[in-house]
């Protein structure tokens, strides 16, 4: 169990930073989507190895899953599951009295509700994009195993006692009857394969641990089962929004002559949404000689980048830094067109909260002069889109 709570709480470090950190994915057509958090469920079958002294293809059974999770972020995921049907035990060189050794085995029922945290890998460290064919998630959880109808063994013990034998030379120490009730831990990864925009084929291997008492023999060891699965992942809502990129005639003005603009469409279960791509935003914001505080008259236009950015979450600012030729040299120019550059920069992060991803910056001191006004050329130009 030490291992679990070491490995759950790595992962959740090594998300939190950025589990949203990338909500939106363009692809090469310049379509556009936006995660949405959603439900979904699972439907899985396939087989189970309940870890024993028994040949392996002996200690195999069938096994049945069904999940019902929530997407809370491109990485981040909840689901509540239950694993259910059978769980089997045995010897491998069984031998009562003067018989042949064989092979005995025996088997019994149990289901086991849990909850999984889900992190979806390729989107952790590949970035999200909603129409990538395979995903690879790690998994990691635990619950209750309800166990019931443990008869087969509890009569292959009563055989061993008319033989005169004792059950302990046969390890059923853990001998129970009726039903129980144990905790169990898993961990374990699911491969997705996309079928469309809302199923995927999901192959999962999942590993879980218990006590020593689970198949009634005394091993000395937690007792260990292993599911390999296959099934469907159903989205049960919207898993993005999608913008598609087109050409179409915007009349802004609302009279005189139509004029051939770019938007994106997206579709809804209701309507059609229009969001026209933003033009380029400009701002210059001008330093007094030999400084690179922002003054409070051109405090506007760094506000100005700033909403911008907000109201357009995939626009991205660039910043390049001046000195005017006629003051200092070009290591104080240097200098200067860094440090009015970074002023920019930081305004932005620090009191108008802007990722630093989406800003570039760069300086070229006095060696280039945008404009033709000396004392213009003391300027941080912003270019946002």
């Amino acid at each position: 169990m030490k291992i679990m709570k070491t490995l759950l709480v790595g992962m959740l470090l090594t998300v939190s930073g950025s589990a949203m950190a990338q909500a939106t994915y363009t692809d090469v057509f310049e379509t556009r989507y936006e995660f949405q958090k959603h439900w979904f469920m699972n439907l899985e079958a396939g087989a189970q190895y309940t870890r024993g002294e028994a040949k392996f293809s002996k200690l195999i059974s069938p096994n049945f899953q069904l999940g019902l999770g929530y997407q809370f972020s491109p990485v981040i995921a909840a689901r509540l599951q239950g694993n259910l049907y059978q769980s089997k035990g045995g010897w491998n060189g069984y031998q009562v009295a003067n018989e042949t050794p064989y092979t005995r085995t025996y088997s019994y029922f149990y289901a086991a509700p849990g909850l999984d945290l889900m992190f979806n890998l390729s989107n952790l460290f590949a970035g999200y994009n909603p129409t990538r064919i395979f995903n690879l998630s790690a998994l990691v959880g635990g619950g209750a195993n309800f166990a019931w109808h443990n008869g087969e063994v509890n009569r292959i013990a009563m055989d061993i006692e008319n033989h005169g034998l004792s059950k302990q030379q046969f390890l059923l120490e853990y001998l129970w009857d009726g039903s129980k009730v144990r905790p169990f831990g898993r961990f374990g990864l699911e491969a997705a394969f996309r079928l469309g925009s809302d199923v995927a084929l999901t192959i999962e291997g999942n590993a879980n641990i218990l006590s020593d008492h689970y198949n009634s023999k005394k091993a000395g060891n937690p007792d260990w089962y292993f599911n390999a699965l296959a099934g469907l992942r159903i989205n049960l809502g919207k898993s993005y929004k999608k913008y598609v990129k087109e050409i179409v005639p915007v009349n802004p003005w609302g009279d005189g002559p139509a004029r051939t603009d770019t938007v994106y469409i997206t579709k809804t279960l209701k309507d059609t949404v229009y969001v026209e791509k933003p033009e380029a935003l400009r701002r210059d914001i001008f330093f007094t000689i030999n400084k690179w505080d922002i003054r409070p008259s051109e405090q506007q236009k760094v506000a100005d980048i700033a909403n911008y950015l907000q109201r357009y979450p995939n626009a991205k600012v660039s910043l390049c830094g001046y000195a005017d030729v006629q003051t200092g040299n070009d290591r104080i120019n240097d200098n200067l067109g860094v440090q009015r550059v970074n002023a920019v920069k930081q305004e932005l992060i620090s009191k108008y909260g802007i990722a630093e991803y989406r800003i570039s910056t760069d300086s070229k001191g006095a060696r280039v002069q945008p404009f033709s006004v000396n004392e213009q050329n003391r300027v941080t130009i912003a270019i946002a889109e």
